[in-house]
């Protein structure tokens, strides 16, 4: 098994199979400060340029030595083109959602009554939603050659075409429960899911379609992976009793249409509803620090690929690079079937540190056969 592409050691460790070591990568965001220094590819152009956002997330791969490509860098290009205002973030920030489109409940009825909701989640978005009712949500008629959608898009052929078939490409797509959130606001995302379920659920069923359509797009571009990113959903902010009705049926659509290889990524502790995740059809599950790995390899079972969970913030970021491989090591003891950060890395990470979490990889390995 040692003459694995990394391609191929990902795909089959997502499956469930047997591998020689466990790939390390991030399914995460990947942009640090250093390597846009390097390349030339700098935040704010990276998130809305495809060419230095396939340099910049390139980068991760070729210099700090992560087994796979992951792109973009931030959560907000789906929720832009649905009608959020965003900033376009610097040097060292992502972009900001700073005004949302669905501020009362009759927003969301309009878009409901225009679009057919409640029918089949096709995964293809209603051309009726291109129309606007009175400054509430709008949806391009061709949602896919939006500007950042577009963006994205091109991206994917661009790394696609540079870093040929044997590297993963793994690209991320805001969920359903964080769409739905990013559409009406934290507030009355937490208020409707008690007061106005049927109302929250409207536009979780919308974030599910458009995400889905998103994804298979990029699957027809190249991406091996999409990661569906979606922490609104979990215990943090979502009431796990509500979990399996109002989440799981979206999800189970999800992964029932994509196309391709899929991974759930939460943040936040999500060890309420670790059961229902690991049956929800996708083959990989990202989880943060607050998850105990040991307790999620048993809880899943072998449903689902584990992928984490070393600190970003706390360990990444901060510790030394010897604190950095312990923490590693640890995690692949516990049962991380794919090595990662369990959230996106921090731009100020130093590449040093990234290049230590990489090599604890393989000196778990050679410790193993002593």
């Amino acid at each position: 098994m040692s003459d694995l592409t990394l391609k191929q050691r990902f795909i089959a460790s997502l499956e469930g199979k047997d591998v020689d070591k466990v790939p390390v990568c991030s399914v995460t965001q990947t942009g640090i400060v250093e390597l846009m220094e390097m390349t030339g590819a700098k935040w704010p152009d990276a998130h809305y340029d495809p060419q230095k956002m396939a340099t910049l997330a390139i980068a991760a791969h070729e210099i700090t030595g992560l087994e796979a490509v992951r792109f973009p860098f931030c959560n907000t290009v789906m929720v832009q083109t649905l009608g959020c205002t965003i900033t376009e973030g610097s040097f060292d920030s992502q972009p900001q959602i700073i005004d949302f489109p669905c501020k009362k409940k009759e927003d969301v009825e309009a878009i409901s009554s225009m679009s057919g909701m409640s029918g089949n989640l096709d995964g293809s978005v209603c051309p009726e939603l291109a129309r606007s009712a009175q400054g509430c949500l709008t949806i391009p008629q061709d949602l896919l050659e939006s500007r950042r959608i577009k963006t994205v898009l091109e991206a994917t052929d661009i790394i696609k075409s540079r870093v040929g078939d044997d590297v993963p490409v793994i690209a991320g797509v805001l969920g359903p429960a964080g769409i739905a959130c990013c559409l009406c606001g934290v507030k009355n995302y937490l208020r409707w899911c008690i007061t106005k379920p049927d109302v929250l659920e409207e536009l979780i069923a919308l974030g599910a379609r458009v995400c889905t359509e998103y994804a298979n797009a990029l699957f027809d571009h190249g991406a091996d992976a999409v990661v569906i990113i979606d922490s609104e959903a979990g215990p943090d902010l979502f009431p796990p009793p509500l979990f399996e009705s109002m989440i799981m049926p979206h999800y189970r659509s999800i992964t029932k249409k994509m196309k391709g290889h899929s991974i759930l990524h939460m943040c936040g502790d999500a060890t309420d509803i670790l059961d229902n995740m690991a049956d929800s059809g996708f083959e990989g599950l990202s989880i943060e620090e607050k998850v105990d790995l040991a307790y999620a390899n048993q809880v899943v079972d072998g449903r689902a690929c584990l992928i984490g969970n070393v600190s970003p913030a706390f360990t990444l970021l901060a510790k030394t690079p010897e604190h950095i491989k312990k923490e590693a090591k640890q995690c692949i003891e516990d049962g991380a079937g794919i090595l990662a950060p369990g959230c996106g890395i921090a731009p100020h990470t130093p590449i040093e540190n990234i290049r230590a979490f990489v090599a604890a990889r393989d000196e778990y390995y050679r410790e193993k056969k002593r």
